[in-house]
């Protein structure tokens, strides 16, 4: 068999290039390679500034429903703004938006830092602080997200996908331990300062970029970009949809995240160390989902990967609520994370290549709306099974639920099934 030319007799270096992420959009786009450094940095440094947050509220209210408020103050601006950032980003140049909105961040972290150093410590005044971050992000993503394809061929965007998801990952795993550390030795001002600080890499790698005003089809309305147009055309494309419902399978039915706390107790008799294990294996297993990538390079029917990659996680997490040994389901937690980071990958490379300039940014917002509000739905719902009928019932149940509703997807959306990223169909 070959594959492009290349017989089995390769180099070991070729294949090598096969299993682990391909670099070419590193080597080959400065601008690309400068904000993915900045992301990374930046990723890491709101991870410190997460978990300092949720220290700080707790240390003034000794209340874990206080801390749980947190939460919900990033999500509401998230889904809401969510789709009015992704219209912006259609309408007014993307750099600067994404100047605009990084450079609000690196003020509130400021804001966060000299607070600290001040001795001003009011909860109220954190949860505006992140309600404010929220609303600076969902104008930030869409913007940077759409960038991308501007800075790199479309045959690199599945591997420059691949590149900024390690990126994501590295950054929730590593920020908020170097948070808890930094929080230990220097306290809460040192964590937020160091993130205002961190912006600096991002911002820089911005300020390289060239203009980028969105491109529109001849005789398209240059004027102000409307949600409700973009939410029109989502609905005339198919094989888009089928990203975001695709996801609502995994992130709604089978996402066992609420349910890890007593589990830990329940089914391995441990504390809030197994529960900090059960947090991190998919983590870890998404990070490896991005550091072994290069095998989907030769991967083009992007649709079949996706629905794979989302019964993958699905029969994972099926079988995690039925093992009662940790290592064990460590280890299917990891499968789902690096299932889940193949499905984003390949959904993402979708809505970057299928999808005309000037309608990318409002996708995007399709996507962190998705993004945001599907993980809490599914919060939600494994917690309320759990409650009825037990957590082995909630997280099995909800595996196979995934199974079976991505599997009716599929039979539904035979283009979805044919979807070749070489002619690529929106």
């Amino acid at each position: 068999m070959s594959e492009g030319g290349a017989t089995r007799t390769e180099s070991p270096g070729g294949r090598e290039r096969r299993l682990f992420a391909d670099l070419t959009p590193l080597r080959t786009s400065p601008d690309f390679r400068r904000l993915w450094f900045g992301t990374s940095v930046t990723w890491v440094g709101q991870g410190m500034t997460a978990l300092a947050i949720s220290l700080q509220v707790y240390d003034l209210t000794r209340s874990s429903f206080s801390v749980g408020l947190v939460g919900l103050c990033a999500l509401v601006p998230l889904v809401v703004f969510g789709l009015y950032g992704g219209a912006i980003a259609d309408t007014v140049d993307r750099r600067k938006l994404g100047l605009v909105s990084s450079s609000g961040l690196a003020v509130l972290s400021a804001g966060l830092a000299v607070a600290a150093f001040a001795g001003f410590h009011r909860v109220w005044f954190l949860y505006g602080i992140v309600a404010l971050q929220a609303v600076c992000v969902a104008l930030s993503s869409p913007a940077r997200s759409s960038m991308i394809p501007r800075l790199l061929p479309a045959g690199q965007l599945r591997a420059a996908n691949a590149l900024n998801s390690m990126t994501m990952t590295f950054g929730t795993l590593v920020g908020p331990s170097l948070g808890g550390l930094v929080v230990g030795v220097s306290g809460y001002q040192t964590a937020y300062l160091i993130d205002a600080i961190a912006f600096s890499a991002s911002l820089y790698a911005m300020w390289r970029l060239p203009s980028m005003p969105p491109e529109r089809a001849a005789g398209a309305d240059a004027g102000r970009a409307s949600v409700l147009d973009g939410l029109r055309f989502l609905g005339t494309r198919p094989n888009l949809r089928m990203t975001f419902f695709s996801d609502f399978c995994a992130m709604i039915l089978a996402h066992p995240r609420a349910l890890f706390p007593a589990i830990a107790v329940l089914w391995y008799g441990g504390d809030a160390r197994t529960t900090g294990l059960l947090v991190a294996a998919p983590a870890f297993g998404a990070l490896l989902g991005g550091v072994l990538s290069g095998w989907q390079g030769r991967i083009h029917h992007h649709g079949q990967a996706v629905l794979l990659a989302v019964a993958s996680w699905g029969t994972a997490i099926a079988a995690f609520g039925l093992t009662r040994n940790l290592w064990l389901g460590l280890l299917l937690l990891a499968v789902a994370g690096y299932s889940d980071t193949v499905s984003m990958i390949f959904r993402n490379t979708m809505l970057q290549v299928a999808a005309p300039d000037e309608m990318r940014g409002r996708l995007q917002g399709v996507f962190i709306v998705v993004v945001a509000g599907g993980p809490r739905l599914g919060d939600f719902l494994a917690g309320s099974v759990a409650d009825l009928a037990g957590p082995g019932v909630a997280i099995t149940g909800g595996g196979l639920a995934c199974v079976l509703a991505i599997g009716l997807l599929a039979l539904y959306g035979k283009g979805f099934r044919r979807y070749d990223g070489r002619d690529p169909v929106a």
